[in-house]
């Protein structure tokens, strides 16, 4: 068997609130309570984000989901519906505008307990860079 994330815990003020949004943007289901005091949104089958009532402060975090053309599509209609801003880099100002510098499309945005979310349609983490390739090829 591969290895394979699970599921991983995001802290935030409102669980609740945090799940339903995600859950709702994505557009997968998610629930008020699952195991333990979580409010987990099942992104896939194979994945659960737990979201966890956090009264300390906690680290900003980042997270990514690749996705298909149509699902994108769907995520920023709902990003727009509800009056998100979004922006086309992980950082700096709102731009309104979708990253098409990868090979695909990319959106950013951040919920309001800071995290910053990604859409992308074609991962640049996993494309082969050129220099690496060439360095490979001279060996």
């Amino acid at each position: 068997m591969s290895i394979q994330l699970d599921h991983a815990i995001v802290p935030v003020r409102d669980r609740k609130a945090a799940a339903e949004l995600l859950a709702y943007l994505l557009d997968v289901p998610w629930a008020e309570s699952g195991t333990g005091p979580f409010s987990p949104v099942y992104v896939n089958d194979g994945l659960t984000l737990d979201f966890d009532q956090a009264d300390d402060s906690y680290p900003v975090q980042h997270y990514c989901f690749r996705v298909s053309d149509e699902e994108f599509d769907g995520i920023v209609a709902r990003i727009k519906a509800r009056g998100i801003e979004y922006r086309s880099t992980p950082h700096g100002s709102v731009d309104m505008e979708i990253n098409t510098q990868h090979g695909g499309r990319i959106v950013y945005w951040n919920e309001p307990d800071g995290h910053v979310w990604e859409a992308l349609t074609v991962s640049y983490a996993r494309q082969p860079r050129e220099e690496h390739n060439q360095s490979l090829k001279a060996n």
